[in-house]
């Protein structure tokens, strides 16, 4: 494999102590591949919490297994998410009660209810004292209304808000720069960059399964906006796929399996089990959906599909594959609006299983036949290019595939 001469993985999302913890194990991965590798944090909403001791410990623990040291960056237009969105969205699940969307508490969606109504904090508003304590004043004025006469929760506090951020202002100081600036001059330089996403094309808020969504988009074309970078400069998408079907949260799940067999693929899955990284919460567990896999590789723009986990499917002596929708009794290939996804019944094809461990392999034509057409089968219905399967937990876990 060629070697980059820089690593840079960005975070769109809320990295939180558990986040920064998988964030920085990818960039152990991730340094096996390539020489000089740098870590810049790239974000459009940072945690506010964002605990410095621990982040230490991490990156500590990180570099003492022999990894380099990376660079952190963070941007200086990246926006805050504060104490008091986690707070109302919490109270917003207690009020919806058994109508709530299952979120993750995290204070997403009030954060970018801010973002968008002009009321967010960027970072760089931390240095500019005199601003930020106005700015403070005004928006608790508000959000004391919601929370005395809404949700009948303790009021916030402009003193101690304050405190906190400057707090908050120390520990981030020595990362904050223009990174969209830091970046163009990368790719100038002839480096390459690596802009890694979080969550699915099923979570996005304008092409997922709405309301059962997050809050910013999901979508490979929306990296370019997080890191400042035109377009253009997006020359390869790499779309990761699991070889079967996990979820956290509610929302349609057309090919999800329940009992014993959910269980039992729960407990074999992931690296450990398939539980939520951040909530601990098991993941609804379903079959490969080549409908949903196609409909989310085609709006990532796939160049290629990562095949991962294809290793927890060896116990099985059958495999089902959901290749279509039944909905009102007609078969469909394309994914549907959320309203006739509620109506949809799996369509399923079995495949034989394999029956071993396929577990250090390390070329393609090695491994078992019925595991070759398992991933030839899933390629051909979905329609893009498989090029990298992982069969196994470690970094070295991974047969390329030329296409």
């Amino acid at each position: 494999m060629n070697k980059y001469k820089l690593l840079v993985i960005t975070v769109t999302y809320n990295p939180n102590i558990e986040e920064l913890r998988l964030f920085i194990n990818s960039y152990h991965k991730y340094n096996d591949l390539y020489d000089k590798a740098k870590l810049i944090i790239v974000d459009n909403s940072p945690e506010y919490s964002w605990n410095k001791e621990e982040f230490i410990k991490e990156y500590n623990e990180v570099v003492s297994r022999g990894v380099p040291a990376p660079k952190i960056l963070i941007s200086e237009r990246a926006q805050m998410v504060m104490p008091y969105h986690i707070l109302f969205d919490q109270y917003e699940e207690e009020r919806l009660g058994g109508k709530s969307f299952g979120s993750t508490k995290s204070g997403i969606a009030p954060f970018y209810s801010d973002k968008y109504a002009k009321i967010g904090f960027q970072v760089s508003e931390l240095f500019d004292e005199e601003h930020l304590k106005e700015k403070l004043a005004s928006v608790c004025a508000t959000k004391n209304v919601l929370l005395e006469h809404l949700y009948h929760k303790p009021l916030l506090n402009v003193d101690e808000l304050f405190a906190e951020l400057m707090e908050y202002k120390k520990m981030v100081e020595p990362y904050v720069c223009d990174v969209s600036l830091y970046l163009w001059n990368a790719l100038k330089e002839g480096k390459e960059v690596l802009l890694e996403g979080q969550l699915g094309s099923l979570k996005d808020p304008d092409h997922g399964i709405y309301p059962m969504v997050t809050s910013s988009s999901t979508l490979a074309g929306y990296g370019a906006v997080g890191a400042g970078l035109p377009p253009y400069e997006i020359k390869q998408i790499v779309t990761v796929c699991k070889a079967y079907s996990s979820a956290v949260g509610a929302g349609a799940f057309v090919s999800e399996i329940f009992g014993d067999e959910a269980d039992e693929l729960r407990r074999r899955g992931g690296d450990g089990g398939e539980f939520g990284a951040t909530t601990g919460r098991p993941r609804r567990m379903g079959w490969f959906d080549c409908v949903a896999s196609k409909y989310g590789c085609r709006l990532q723009g796939a160049t290629d599909v990562a095949f991962t986990v294809l290793d927890v499917l060896g116990y099985l002596d059958e495999i089902p594959v959901c290749t279509g929708y039944e909905i009102d009794g007609k078969v469909t290939t394309e994914f549907p609006t959320t309203t006739l996804l509620e109506k949809a019944k799996p369509v399923l094809e079995t495949l034989p299983g394999w029956k071993c461990d396929i577990r250090g392999i390390k070329k393609y034509e090695d491994l078992p036949e019925n595991c070759r057409k398992y991933v030839e089968f899933v390629e051909k219905h979905i329609g893009f290019p498989i090029t990298m399967i992982s069969n196994g937990p470690g970094r070295d876990d991974i047969i390329y595939r030329n296409k």
